[in-house]
């Protein structure tokens, strides 16, 4: 009965989506926006001097970096599902996100004490604990709003929101160094000042949009039992779990988790452009610039894409965009660079909230989180076996032969991610809790 259910809410959601349903945007999901904005004003602005200020300042050896960078890209990863878990259970997306971003704020205080690589470590893991925590409920935050006939051009403005932070970051970073060749503490301090106002927007401004709540209300609003609804709620609970575990999540997961080993990070590709290009230090936060640039200009374009042509494939193409950013960067030189931020761009547009939208259209409402979160863990926990892998190619093999061998895996692990994807790009969405 649930799986026929699912069937006919997917057909009216594919029905919808043909019948040339005029896109409308949550006010939630701007300010949402406007949160995500004014954090990665904070944390890009850190990112942006963080390889510089370890490799160089503190005098960090590539293989010790590339330790860093895998632990800035997993860490997250310990708290992704339980934080998700508790978004789902005690129906509260806002408070939890809330959690995870005043926590990257306190990290942001700590990095203005920190001055040993083993402080800095620590404090990066806080912040990315943090983001951890945020990351699926606001996610489930922003699918409970859009509409979901435009599920992934709704994701497409918030991160084009992001990315206008994530820009803005770096080029604070810029501007700051510029003035002050080695003044990193001022910019530590300014993106605190971010980060504390991103949080008091999200208090002071975004509602708490409750799954279950509304999952009553379409019930018949039958509250006169205690009992009743209450048990009601834990067999639909225990009912949206277990379609956590279906052959379609577990391949997309698959997929996600295969991908998600082999992508190096960025820090990696812009040292190696540095070193290529013959840049000074203080244009490195460029480089975080251009990639954020092209973020910004292709979010809601490709979003859009993925819903009209397939989340599936528009997720596929920003790999093979990842790829592309691969091969400039194996070449160098001015033009390379540019082309290979330009792909950058395309790889994160294509893929970020495109891979929300995803599992998000594969799991029941009321364990939307969770099933983000599981999405959000494999790519986290991926990346850091990519970074901290590619550290050590990089140590004994050298930086280009260490990326060529990279980019050849990706090209192969391609066709085989999309042999793994497909089915789950067929079913659409099982969010119907009611049995």
């Amino acid at each position: 009965m649930y799986l026929s259910l699912a069937d006919q809410r997917a057909r009216r959601l594919n029905r919808a989506a043909t019948s040339g349903v005029p896109f409308r945007l949550s006010p939630v999901i701007i300010w949402l926006g406007i949160v995500s904005l004014l954090t990665d004003v904070s944390s890009e602005a850190v990112a942006a001097v963080l390889p510089v200020y370890l490799t160089g300042a503190l005098g960090l050896s590539i293989l010790a970096y590339g330790f860093l960078d895998g632990l800035q890209q997993g860490i997250s990863a310990v708290v992704r599902i339980g934080a998700g878990w508790t978004s789902d259970a005690v129906d509260r997306p806002k408070w939890v996100a809330a959690a995870g971003y005043g926590l990257s704020m306190a990290a942001r205080a700590g990095l203005l004490l920190s001055a040993s690589v083993g402080a800095v470590a620590s404090v990066i893991s806080l912040d990315r604990i943090g983001k951890g925590i945020r990351t699926a409920p606001r996610d489930a935050l922003i699918t409970a709003a859009a509409q979901p006939e435009h599920l992934a051009r709704s994701f497409g403005v918030h991160r084009m929101l992001d990315t206008v932070g994530a820009t803005a970051g770096p080029l604070l970073a810029f501007g700051v160094l510029l003035v002050i060749p080695q003044g990193y503490s001022t910019v530590f301090v300014l993106s605190l000042g971010a980060a504390v106002l991103g949080v008091a927007v999200l208090v002071l401004l975004v509602p708490n949009l409750r799954a279950q709540s509304r999952g009553d209300i379409a019930a018949g609003g039958k509250t006169s039992s205690v009992s009743g609804p209450l048990a009601r709620e834990r067999d639909g609970r225990r009912r949206a779990l277990r379609s956590l575990n279906t052959p379609l999540v577990r391949r997309l997961l698959l997929a996600a988790g295969l991908l998600s080993v082999l992508s190096v990070g960025d820090g990696f590709l812009y040292l190696l452009l540095l070193a290529s290009g013959g840049f000074s230090p203080v244009w490195f936060p460029l480089l975080f610039v251009g990639t954020n640039a092209a973020y910004l200009l292709l979010a809601i374009p490709l979003g859009r894409a993925a819903d009209r042509w397939g989340r599936h494939r528009v997720f596929l193409l920003g790999h093979a965009g990842l790829l592309a950013a691969y091969v400039c960067a194996g070449f160098g030189g001015p033009a390379a660079t540019s082309l290979c931020l330009l792909a950058l761009g395309a790889f994160y547009s294509a893929t970020d909230g495109v891979l929300a939208a995803l599992m998000g259209g594969l799991v029941p409402e009321r364990v939307r989180a969770t099933g983000i979160a599981a999405a959000q863990t494999v790519v986290a926990l991926g990346r850091l076996v990519a970074s901290s892998l590619f550290g050590v190619l990089w140590y004994t093999l050298g930086p280009q032969p260490a990326l060529w061998l990279a980019a050849g895996a990706l090209a192969l692990a391609l066709p085989a991610a999309a042999w793994l994807i497909r089915s789950a790009a067929r079913r659409p969405v099982p969010a119907a809790d009611t049995p």
